[in-house]
């Protein structure tokens, strides 16, 4: 099963936006930065604007921003803002469903995952999309002009 990497986009993308104060960024922008299609960038910034995280301006100067200091967004409000699992694991074929072992095994395994899932969401929770921004300038990070 292929992981997600929508999380590292949406960091990815942030950090950029960080990066720019004052200055919006165009979705194709985003995406040149990403190596990934713009319609993408729009999707998963579209879910981080509905929880509060960028807003966006549509016309000729439009674009994408953070909608508040990044100083104040932490790693959990933006995984929470994806809606996706850090932690992958296959459940058991559908068609066992009717096992009472494949039943008690997956309740078992998503229980484990779920707080496994808990102590991350706790750590992300002290981690700012500063935090990152600073490592990354730190690394000497392009910026987009």
């Amino acid at each position: 099963m292929k992981r997600s990497s929508r999380l590292s986009i949406a960091l990815h993308a942030l950090v950029h936006l960080y990066a720019q104060p004052g200055k919006q960024l165009t979705s194709a922008a985003l995406a040149t930065c990403l190596m990934t299609n713009p319609v993408v960038v729009r999707r998963i910034l579209g879910e981080l604007r509905q929880a509060g995280i960028v807003a966006a301006s549509k016309g000729p100067s439009g674009g994408w921003m953070l909608s508040r200091p990044a100083e104040e967004i932490t790693l959990r409000q933006i995984y929470e803002a994806m809606g996706e699992r850090l932690l992958i694991r296959t459940e058991s074929d559908p068609g066992d469903v009717t096992c009472a072992i494949v039943r008690s095994v997956d309740r078992v395994m998503n229980e484990f995952l779920d707080d496994a899932e808990a102590l991350l969401a706790a750590r992300l929770q002290r981690v700012r999309l500063s935090d990152i921004a600073t490592n990354a300038a730190q690394a000497g990070f392009p910026r987009l002009d």
